[in-house]
């Protein structure tokens, strides 16, 4: 409904003229009636058109604006502190602190600060900022930490892992096939295994089927044999050089353990009172069938060198280092 101006007078029985008239109606005010009992409108198009009031200036008329000018200006140039977004956000860029709602949807844009420090992507999806269900399928991951959590698969195609930290977490299953992982370090419980293609280390890694010039000395650990009972064993599996101190008559029984191919080094120190003898299984075999006999003076060495076919260690003699 509407209310005239009351404060227009006119004189019983006088004329109304123009000016009079305009002046009834000029302060006009509409009222909540005029709106409530229009019918509703079930869709609202961006070209539709409202009329706005500028509240700075009392006496200005009201201007008319689309509903599409209305919310894009509003939402760009306004401040929201308590937004919450519940549906799937399909366009424009964050530049703030955002919470979007699981199973959120983000298609375009960029996500500059917030819990996410820096996700550049055309198509992302994710759960919840905490990324509780993060699926991430393209773009960069500059740093990625996994503390107590779980990684079920991580799937990197194309993009890069600058760095990749699992303390006490689990990854079950890592896979990189054009992409790179800048550094990777874990601490290995389990097995490392390449099902197939070829695994490419640095220098300071033996491959076990590639030919590699060493720079810095690699050694066997030196394995001290015992007699007992005038007898002794050797476990060529324990390693491949072993030091012997004859202090009486004894045999070297069949050797445990020899690998077709392996080189062998005995090395024998006569003891103090000498002329100990040293006798051999048939597992070993000298050439010229010529079995040597130790030097006698002690602490006189001989040295033993042996190549074994698997079975047998065929063996040759340096002998009276003193």
């Amino acid at each position: 409904m509407s209310i005239f101006n009351r404060f227009q007078t006119f004189a019983t029985n006088g004329t109304v003229d123009a000016a009079s008239l305009h002046n009834l109606i000029d302060a006009t005010t509409i009222r909540q009636g005029l709106i409530t009992s229009s019918a509703n409108t079930t869709s609202v198009g961006t070209n539709y058109e409202l009329l706005i009031a500028d509240m700075t200036n009392a006496n200005a008329n009201p201007n008319a604006v689309t509903v599409y000018d209305l919310f894009q200006d509003a939402l760009t140039a306004g401040t929201y502190t308590n937004a919450n977004i519940s549906e799937a956000l399909s366009y424009g860029t964050a530049t703030g602190t955002r919470l979007v709602s699981t199973n959120a949807t983000i298609t375009t844009g960029t996500i500059t600060t917030g819990v996410i420090p820096t996700l550049t992507s055309s198509t992302a999806t994710f759960g919840t900022t905490t990324s509780t269900a993060a699926t991430i399928t393209s773009g960069t991951i500059t740093n990625l930490a996994s503390t107590t959590g779980t990684i079920a698969t991580l799937n990197s195609t194309t993009g890069t892992i600058a760095t990749l930290n699992s303390t006490t977490g689990t990854i079950a299953t890592l896979n990189s096939t054009t992409g790179t992982i800048g550094n990777f370090t874990t601490t290995l419980t389990g097995d490392v295994t390449i099902s197939t293609g070829s695994a490419t280390v640095g220098t300071r890694v033996a491959v076990v089927d590639t030919a590699q010039e060493y720079t810095r000395c690699h050694n066997f650990n030196a394995t001290a044999l015992t007699i007992t009972s005038g007898t002794v064993s050797w476990n060529l599996a324990e390693n491949q050089v072993a030091t012997l101190e004859v202090t009486t008559n004894s045999t070297m029984n069949t050797p445990t353990n020899p690998q077709a191919g392996a080189t062998y080094v005995l090395i024998v120190t006569q003891g103090t009172s000498g002329n100990n003898t040293l006798s051999y299984s048939t597992a070993y075999k000298f050439s010229g069938g010529d079995v040597p006999v130790l030097s006698t003076g002690s602490a006189q060495v001989d040295v033993l060198s042996f190549i074994s076919d698997g079975t047998v260690l065929y063996g040759v003699a340096s002998q009276n280092f003193s």
